[in-house]
């Protein structure tokens, strides 16, 4: 029972934060800073996502050559900075990985 009272707590409260922000009277304003930061919330989530995918291999740091992985994600990168498109990133990571898959 006790389980059950923790995880429902826990949902109102996360609920709570996250919809604190679409609640807020229009009266209110939030702070330029912390607008500003807001902006950088989605490059940072998807950071923390793909970084250890890359780096990270069986549990163990690798930024080895041999890492596959991480040579294809540094192609994606310089892919997704020079041509800003996500589907020719998304392919030029996949067929990168492919190919140095092969290679190693």
């Amino acid at each position: 029972m006790s389980l059950w009272l923790v995880i429902l707590g826990m949902s109102v409260a996360t609920f709570g934060q996250r919809a604190s922000f679409l609640l807020l009277p229009d009266h209110v304003k939030l702070p330029v800073l912390l607008r500003r930061a807001l902006q950088y919330v989605p490059a940072a989530v998807l950071t923390a996502i793909w970084a250890p995918e890359l780096m990270l291999q069986k549990g163990v740091l690798s930024l080895a050559p041999g890492n596959e992985r991480l040579l294809a994600g540094i192609v994606a990168i310089a892919v997704a900075w020079r041509f800003r498109g996500t589907f020719v990133t998304i392919a030029a990571g996949l067929v990168a990985l492919h190919v140095f898959d092969q290679l190693f």
